[in-house]
């Protein structure tokens, strides 16, 4: 029997709007699910309480937010390294964030070398000139001498183009091995010369200076400690005991720190065997104690540690722990009061964090962290208002915490809680101080004009046979002075008015016969000569001298 056709039509159309549903169903669900989706990425996530431990959700979720939703185009790497230095900021004012392209910059002075050429300059008249060619780098080797002038690196002219010391870093570093051509113009040749040089890793030297004081009386100053100090302090220590030293001032004023290892190098040469020189500790880091071991070789002479309002972290250690081994005089000002560890974490991009993880404390105890808040700018200015409040003038005036005394093993009174505070005080010294010789600092004048007058005279400086010979045997004269201010007039268009005249001429002899005597003999013959009349090292002298006669 046939089926009636009637009876198939409702399957039929079924059949033919299936598909049609389906598709409209499926189109709905895409919509539903891109508008759900976008409430959730930017908007209920940002807010979402489903997972107390979500804090890098929730920045992840804020940053898409604003890429998506933010008015103009972002550049989310900058925000992110935005984010992250100012939340490194609010938690002390050392943890700190070092970007990529910062990290050799930031991190070289302490490395102790950088690859490169090997000079010092400076940028005179839009002119790069060679102040010295560092000892044993390639250019050295090569002949580059004090007083060139570099005009073209690599046939480009770099002369009267307004090159800034970065350019100059950009062009003459760079990796150990590859060349540079540059070309050079020497006073007194009448052709340009021609050097090319192979780059090589050029030492940074963290310690300044070293000498005789005196007969018996040596002296070493560490602008920061890096990677090579305690090598360096050797070397110089050993070539002062053969000059006969027998007492030592060791001068950290100004020096901001650095490694903690290098401090506790250097404080272990004047402690015995077991004497604690510092200990760490923080929530995360279990107390860890550095003691001196037996290697010291300056253990039982007397010495003396300069500090003042610049000398922190690694330099409070090395001071904290002379002090309170009751092992020498600290002479000085009150130190910076920095008492925060930090250890560096590198990045996968090559940036890098520098978080604080402890505390150091010295052999007494105390933690020499000044106090800070979340205003970074009050901590780093504190300084200012200690010269404000007359603390760097005198004695009485400085703020000590009274509740944080300590005692050393001799019974000598200590104080915590912002500095180490020297056993003998000495104020700043105001003496020199001239409004008109500040003036002269700060136009630069007596660096350029130094530099000018070394290139100009060489010959006749070559009669000084040592750094020594200089210091002895040359004079600011009359003659000089005036050349000097003219210089000073012609190149800045001032003048000393004649009331000040004397006084002035008597405050800028030593700078000028300094900074000439640098452009000759280098350091050996700038540093005794502006340390000459230097009050905390002529007090260093008197306390050192008097235990002798005791």
């Amino acid at each position: 029997m046939m089926m009636d056709s009637t009876e198939q039509t409702p399957n039929s159309k079924r059949m033919i709007f299936l598909p049609i549903i389906l598709s409209i169903i499926l189109v709905f669900g895409i919509w539903l699910g891109y508008v759900l989706s976008k409430q959730i990425a930017y908007g209920a996530e940002i807010t979402s309480n489903r997972n107390p431990h979500g804090s890098n959700d929730k920045l992840n979720s804020l940053l898409d937010f604003i890429e998506y939703q933010y008015v103009d185009t972002i550049n989310r790497k900058k925000l992110v390294e935005k984010t992250v230095t100012s939340m490194l900021e609010s938690l002390d004012p050392h943890s700190s964030y070092i970007p990529a392209s910062d990290f050799n910059i930031v991190n070289e002075p302490l490395e102790g070398n950088f690859d490169g050429i090997g000079i010092e300059f400076n940028i005179l008249k839009d002119t790069i000139r060679v102040v010295t060619p560092i000892e044993g780098g390639p250019s050295e080797r090569m002949g580059i001498k004090a007083g060139d002038k570099i005009i073209k690196v690599d046939g480009k002219n770099v002369a009267g183009i307004k090159i800034t010391n970065k350019q100059v870093f950009d062009k003459l570093r760079g990796k150990k091995g590859t060349q540079v051509l540059v070309t050079i113009k020497r006073s007194h040749v009448s052709q340009d010369l021609d050097f090319k040089i192979t780059r090589d890793a050029i030492p940074l030297y963290s310690l300044d200076v070293s000498y005789m004081l005196n007969n018996d009386i040596g002296y070493i100053k560490i602008s920061k400690f890096a990677a090579t100090t305690y090598d360096e302090y050797l070397k110089a220590f050993n070539t002062l005991s053969k000059k006969g030293m027998k007492k030592l001032v060791l001068d950290l004023r100004g020096n901001p720190g650095g490694y903690l290892n290098a401090a506790v190098d250097i404080a272990d040469e004047f402690l015995t065997k077991g004497l604690q020189i510092v200990y760490t500790q923080g929530k995360a880091s279990p107390k860890k104690t550095y003691k001196a071991s037996e290697r010291g070789s300056f253990e039982n002479n007397e010495l003396v540690v300069l500090i003042d309002e610049g000398s922190a972290s690694a330099s409070e250690i090395v001071a904290g722990a002379v002090q309170d081994n009751d092992r020498g005089t600290i002479i000085g000002r009150r130190s910076f009061g920095k008492g925060l560890v930090q250890d560096q974490i590198q990045l996968s991009d090559g940036s890098a964090i520098r978080l604080t993880i402890a505390r150091y404390y010295t052999p007494t105890g105390r933690c020499i962290q000044k106090p800070y808040t979340d205003n970074n700018n009050d901590y780093y200015n504190e300084e200012y208002e200690r010269y404000n409040h007359g603390e760097l003038l005198n004695e009485d005036s400085i703020k000590l915490d009274k509740s944080k005394q300590f005692k050393t093993p001799e019974g000598k009174t200590v104080y915590g809680g912002g500095g180490i505070m020297p056993d003998v005080f000495v104020p700043i010294d105001t003496a020199t101080s001239n409004t008109y010789l500040n003036k002269i600092f700060f136009t630069g004048a007596i660096n350029a004009f130094a530099f000018e007058y070394a290139d100009k005279h060489r010959e006749q400086l070559k009669k000084y046979s040592s750094a020594k010979d200089f210091i002895q045997s040359f004079n600011i004269n009359a003659n000089l002075l005036n050349e000097f201010y003219k210089y000073y007039f012609d190149e800045y268009k001032l003048t000393i008015p004649v009331p000040y005249k004397t006084k002035t001429d008597e405050a800028l002899k030593p700078y000028l016969k300094a900074f000439i005597g640098r452009d000759v003999f280098d350091k050996d013959a700038y540093y005794p000569i502006i340390n000459e009349k230097d009050k905390c090292i002529l007090k260093a002298v008197e306390v050192l001298s008097q235990t002798q006669a005791l």
